[in-house]
């Protein structure tokens, strides 16, 4: 029987359950999150009590670190060592801490990430901010509770002169809850604390006439007062930190960037680091050179520019793309009543302001019942040096001390305190002098309990009390503001040609995908040579390109990939390329359709026309795929299931279309057919498909004067005038483009408008290669089949065809 009862049969669920949650309850509310009271989290209170009471104060030596971590850990904190020091030290930290609450000799680490030396070579003691942290704690002013093995009493709360949790801020993370509340000016935070005393009920805007915003140690400057306006009227709120900077001109006409502030929380050596791989990289065009200058009398970041650069295009892209500007999430949350809460500003000051008030009311009754026992005891004093000789013979009548005090407590109405007193009396009291130091003593007592009583029972003069107080810190701590707050948070726009030196470059991407970009140099000292591609692989798109332009490549599943010509892997032109998912993250069986060139979105009046397999056509002006990201596939159709695209071409607006199929239709009509819609459409039926029949390519002729070339399986090749098409209403099945064969018919493999300069290329299923010149095919009508180009009973049907400049080849 006692052995089934040493073991519980409960379901797992709740015995994680139950196990989590005094985990969750422990890490909330005795880990990772601040008290609204002094600001604190445990292991930061417990240090600096650990100090305190070992004297380490800011009037004695430093003190070895360890020696306090060891105190801390045996006494309070049963943690490692390093997670108390690294509190330690960061409380130390000027950067870190607007106001330090630890002095520290040594190495305790820099803005630059460098950690600290080790705690057995630095020193430290209580900052003189700290002092008033713990300000009359040995007065009851908080409660006390007992420690990990209950050998010693710990604060619950330190007595905190001052709002620290505003002053220092605070940053952790705990279970389901998380915490981010910036430092601020300990005089603005001081102030608004004095206002909300005087006026409970003051409403956000006019605590932020006294508090402007964060006051970070590192300076910087804050932009948007809507964000920080939110986040003390809710709890949460973004503004934008950006570092100090400023351009100036040296000799010889250059110019640079000093930057001598830097966001809240940032590592300077990783952001110096970052703005010089931009430079090394070429990502940002006009940064010659990249230095640290600091030293002891301040931070000083320079970047030396070239000559003909912008350097406010330069300081904005490094805004955009380094840490130089980053966003700051207020979320105030904080232990309050035992309960993490999400705090408003107005909240936060009257956690403060009620602590404050409970440690006066306890510090004065404290102070107000040693000055009654002491008046009661100078009361004894002087009654008995008044009847001195009796006194002195009913204790010389006694045998010891405690007969004594017996004695004069029944003679002559003495209490056992006073009795004690007397007893313990020097002889050298005894003269006229001291009787007149104990009625000043006696006077003063008198008047210091009226003034506690009086205090104690009055609202308004405990109200007083507290601001004279802080009036008194805030001599101690007021301090220039450090952070510069702006109103408007700037948009950042960024010239592409400050970003991206402008390059002539030659570009080329394949069938199956693979991109590159190659300098003219390496082009031309190629002498025409095709790059190294797969035999199943063939040229898609060469042209040559700035690289300020911007490729778009469409792909079977109806995506774009949005590719800035300066992001194409730079390559050698006979090398195959970079596949485009490595690019450009995209789906990958995704296969490439057709390519777009833009110079610039915003003087663009084309259109693109979309076809599908299935016959649906759309069209959307090509301004509205110009993307903001472009790190992954977006979608330029909205394509049906068992659909895909086919075809996409440029139009103008008097252009006339021409959807080609399979089994040799051809329809032709007006662009004004096609209603112009938005990105993310599916557009509208363009042809009426016979059962099995679907489209093969998409024409936009400008001109009846433009001339089609069709291929078909058999490699007949022909061409016509696109004035043999008729203009027919949009969704119709169109007229035949080839005349019709019972045995062995005809199937279109390519249709398009070609140019004169250019070659036909038809590749059959052996992988034989056959070309032609456009301008060497003889003109037929559409009743015509072509003529046949290649043997296909020797070669096979033809299994690819395109065109290529002849230039190009």
């Amino acid at each position: 029987m006692a052995q089934k009862e040493r073991y519980l049969d409960m379901p797992l669920e709740e015995i994680l359950g139950d196990r989590f949650g005094r985990y969750s309850k422990y890490i909330i509310q005795d880990r990772a999150l601040p008290d609204a009271r002094d600001g604190l989290k445990p292991v930061q209170r417990r240090i600096l009590f650990a100090m305190y009471t070992e004297r380490n104060t800011s009037d004695k030596p430093f003190r070895k670190s360890a020696k306090t971590v060891g105190n801390v850990i045996g006494n309070y904190h049963p943690h490692g060592d390093s997670s108390v020091y690294e509190a330690m030290i960061r409380q130390s930290q000027d950067w870190k801490m607007r106001v330090p609450l630890v002095e520290m000799h040594g190495n305790n680490g820099s803005v630059d990430g460098d950690p600290p030396a080790a705690m057995r070579y630095t020193e430290a003691r209580l900052a003189r901010h700290a002092e008033e942290m713990l300000q009359d704690i040995q007065k009851d002013t908080v409660d006390f509770m007992p420690n990990f093995d209950d050998s010693q009493e710990e604060p619950v709360v330190l007595p905190a002169a001052f709002p620290n949790l505003l002053i220092n801020g605070s940053t952790g993370i705990s279970s389901g809850y998380a915490t981010d509340i910036p430092p601020h000016n300990p005089g603005e935070v001081i102030d608004a604390a004095i206002a909300q005393i005087d006026r409970p009920d003051i409403p956000v805007e006019q605590l932020m006439t006294y508090i402007q915003g964060p006051d970070f140690p590192t300076g910087g400057i804050i932009q948007g007062e809507e964000g920080i306006k939110n986040a003390y009227e809710k709890g949460r709120g973004k503004v934008v930190v950006r570092g100090k900077a400023d351009i100036q001109t040296v000799r010889g006409g250059r110019r640079q960037i000093v930057i001598e502030e830097i966001p809240f929380e940032i590592n300077k050596a990783s952001l110096v680091k970052k703005m010089d791989e931009l430079r090394i990289d070429k990502k940002v065009d006009g940064i010659a050179e990249v230095r640290d200058e600091t030293d002891r009398t301040g931070m000083r970041i320079v970047i030396e520019l070239k000559k003909e650069a912008d350097a406010q295009g330069v300081l904005h892209f490094l805004y955009k793309n380094t840490d130089l500007q980053t966003a700051f999430n207020f979320n105030m949350v904080a232990i309050a009543d035992k309960t993490p809460t999400l705090m408003t500003l107005p909240k936060l000051l009257d956690a403060f302001i009620q602590h404050q008030k409970e440690v006066i009311v306890r510090r004065s009754r404290f102070e107000l019942n040693k000055a009654r026992d002491r008046a009661h005891i100078v009361e004894g004093l002087m009654k008995a040096v008044s009847i001195l000789d009796d006194v002195i013979a009913e204790i010389r009548r006694a045998l010891d001390k405690q007969e004594a005090k017996t004695r004069i407590e029944k003679a002559f109405g003495f209490s056992e305190k006073q009795s004690e007193a007397i007893v313990n009396l020097q002889l050298y009291r005894l003269t006229n002098t001291d009787i007149e130091t104990l009625e000043k003593e006696q006077n003063e007592l008198h008047r210091q309990i009226a003034q506690l009583e009086e205090l104690l029972s009055s609202e308004k003069k405990l109200k007083n009390q507290m601001k004279k107080e802080l009036r008194s810190v805030r001599k101690l701590f007021s301090t220039e503001r450090l952070t510069a707050v702006e109103a408007e948070i700037e948009e950042i726009k960024i010239d592409l040609e400050v970003m991206v030196p402008s390059e002539d470059v030659r570009v080329s991407l394949t069938k199956e995908g693979y991109l590159k970009r190659s300098s003219l140099r390496s082009f031309i000292a190629s002498n025409g040579e095709q790059p190294a591609m797969k035999e199943s692989d063939r040229m898609l798109f060469n042209m040559e390109l700035n690289t300020t332009d911007t490729l778009l490549v469409f792909t079977a599943s109806g995506s774009y990939l949005y590719i800035p010509v300066h992001l194409i892997p730079e390559m050698k032109w006979k090398d195959s390329g970079q596949h485009i998912a490595n690019i450009v993250q995209m789906t990958p069986d995704d296969k490439v359709v057709d390519t777009a060139v833009v110079t610039d979105f915003s003087k663009e009046d084309r259109e693109l026309l979309f076809l599908t397999k299935n016959g649906m056509i759309k069209r959307t002006p090509l301004q509205e795929y110009k993307a903001q990201r472009h790190s992954k596939a977006l979608m330029a159709v909205k394509l049906k299931k068992e659909d895909e695209l086919t075809s996409v071409r440029t139009a103008s607006a008097d252009s006339d279309v021409i959807c080609i199929t399979h089994q040799g239709y051809g329809l032709r009509f007006g662009l004004d057919d096609v209603s112009a819609t938005g990105i993310r459409t599916s557009g509208m039926k363009a042809v009426n498909l016979k059962d099995s029949d679907f489209c093969r390519a998409l024409v936009a002729a400008s001109t009846d004067k433009d001339e089609l070339i069709l291929c078909t399986q058999r490699a007949a090749v022909k061409k016509m005038p696109v004035s043999e098409l008729e203009k027919q209403a949009r969704a119709g099945r169109g007229v035949r483009v080839l005349k019709e064969l019972k045995k062995q018919p005809h199937r279109i493999m390519f249709g398009g408008v070609v140019p004169d300069n250019t070659e036909i290329v038809i590749i059959t299923a052996d992988q034989s290669e056959t070309t032609r010149r456009a301008d060497a095919l003889r003109t037929s009508d559409r009743y015509q089949n072509g003529s046949f180009l290649v043997d296909t009973a020797a070669h096979g049907e033809v299994h690819d065809v395109f065109f290529r400049s002849v230039e190009g080849k």
